[in-house]
């Protein structure tokens, strides 16, 4: 894969075609090197290999006085033509786009229509659009060209003038042609991947793109481990490992998980996770902690402190999400009192995603308009209850209880009492998302016996209302 240096930042030239040096040098993946040209005119920067070698413009950062090269790294100022929107024409257009624009790009576009998605760019004000054919003198003032039409001549007049400018060109019908190609790219944590063939004679586009694809995924949820050295800052980060699926945590989370130095984690956490970390990562049961005069929740609390505060990076691993029922404002609390850096990466609630992976909507149309979450660790009638479930009882919703396995008798009792119907149905779903889920259905007036006889454990969340027999197969 080619590169152009990334250290060298050419001067500001005067001249049409002013020559600037030191010129920088472009790496192919056999180490052999050619010198590039680089001319300067009107705050533009034009090169080309002194070969007429096509250049990968993608891959290196090129400099252009008072633009940031980071986010597209040769793309400060360009244009785009579209002569037709035949074959690829508007699709091209569509893809490419967003990250010029994203890159901060002034683009214009040469073409007589667009697809609609390319037209709400230019009515927002993203793109200017020029409604008509190409013709030469488009790209005198031009940094980049991109070139996707259908119509040969106008490809070949386009790129004619490109070279005459000394602009990047882009091809879309025939990348031989091109004096730039464009990489399949991506981005993760403020890297750029950019994959390219080597061999001009055997480019396939689609195997650069599932190599890059496979690179940036693996960056980005740890299965390629590339921890940072200079930039790494000790830390705690509350992780909210989803409801209990290791494919089902996020991809931030994933990789935070593979740079830690220490995990604690919860038994409700995806502990298949913890088997890929590598052999460095010191991880710490949460439950197993001894906290002698403390409360537990205070001795979690002191370990992520003490850990942190030795320079590692620590990651504190929840079931679900943080701060659904899962103390992580405690701990992030008592990190800031500490001084202590924290990350909260928000996780996928088993509120919604153990009932979906049931079958259960918590939501569907014509049936509930609302949904709510309660917690049923305390029994309706317990003082230290702030649930009303009067209220919830008069709700034509969805009802989601959390950690009410052992409470569920009384739960249904209580708003059967308050006048929930007492056909009202009931589905339990218990180790959600995992090989052991499995789901037992009931009514209030049968739940506590139903769970009894069918031996239901937590972890189970439970569900309540009309939508238990919205899913195919289920009784309406």
């Amino acid at each position: 894969m080619s590169t152009l240096e990334p250290e060298t930042q050419p001067q500001r030239g005067t001249g049409t075609g002013t020559l600037v040096e030191p010129t920088p040098q472009v790496s192919h993946g056999d180490g052999d090197h050619e010198r590039f040209a680089h001319y300067v005119q009107k705050d533009k920067i034009m090169a080309s290999a002194l070969d007429g070698t096509p250049v990968v413009a993608l891959c290196g950062k090129v400099w252009v006085p008072g633009r940031d090269p980071k986010k597209y790294p040769v793309c400060p100022m360009c244009k785009e033509i579209f002569e037709s929107m035949g074959a690829g024409g508007g699709q091209v257009a569509q893809r490419r786009l967003p990250a010029l624009i994203a890159a901060g790009a002034a683009v214009h576009l040469v073409s007589p229509g667009a697809t609609p998605s390319v037209e709400a760019m230019a009515d927002a004000g993203e793109i200017t659009w020029t409604r008509r054919a190409y013709e030469d003198g488009d790209l005198a003032d031009a940094w980049y060209a991109l070139i996707a039409t259908t119509d040969e001549d106008a490809n070949a007049a386009a790129s004619a003038e490109a070279e005459r400018h000394r602009v990047w060109c882009v091809r879309a019908d025939d990348a031989d042609r091109a004096t730039a190609w464009t990489p399949a790219t991506g981005h993760s944590e403020g890297v750029t991947v950019a994959v390219l063939t080597t061999n001009a004679k055997g480019r396939d586009p689609r195997h650069t793109a599932a190599i890059r694809d496979a690179v940036v995924e693996g960056l980005r949820d740890g299965t390629l481990v590339a921890p940072h050295h200079r930039t790494r800052t000790a830390g705690v980060a509350l992780v909210g490992g989803g409801p209990g699926d290791p494919d089902l945590i996020t991809v931030r989370g994933r990789r935070l998980l593979a740079e830690a130095d220490v995990v604690i984690a919860d038994r409700l956490g995806p502990r298949d996770l913890l088997a890929e970390l590598p052999p460095h990562v010191e991880v710490i049961d949460a439950a197993k902690i001894p906290y002698g005069r403390y409360m537990a929740q205070e001795a979690i609390n002191n370990a992520l402190i003490e850990h942190a505060k030795q320079g590692k990076s620590v990651v504190r691993l929840k079931g679900g999400d943080p701060f659904v029922f899962g103390r992580g404002m405690e701990e992030a609390q008592a990190l800031a009192e500490a001084g202590i850096a924290c990350t909260v990466v928000p996780g996928i609630s088993s509120s919604i995603s153990v009932p979906g992976a049931a079958g259960i909507p918590v939501t569907h149309r014509g049936v509930a308009h609302e949904f709510t979450v309660v917690s049923g660790h305390v029994a309706p009638d317990d003082e230290r209850s702030l649930v009303d479930w009067a209220a919830l009882a008069r709700l034509r919703g969805t009802l989601v209880v959390l950690m009410g396995v052992d409470k569920i008798g009384r739960i249904a009792d209580t708003l059967v009492a308050h006048g929930k119907p007492a056909d009202t149905p009931v589905a339990l779903v218990q180790e959600g998302t995992t090989a052991a889920q499995r789901r037992v259905d009931a009514t209030l007036a049968t739940v506590a016996e139903t769970v009894r006889a069918e031996d239901v454990r937590p972890p189970a969340v439970i569900v309540i209302g009309e939508v238990v027999n919205a899913g195919p197969g289920t009784p309406q």
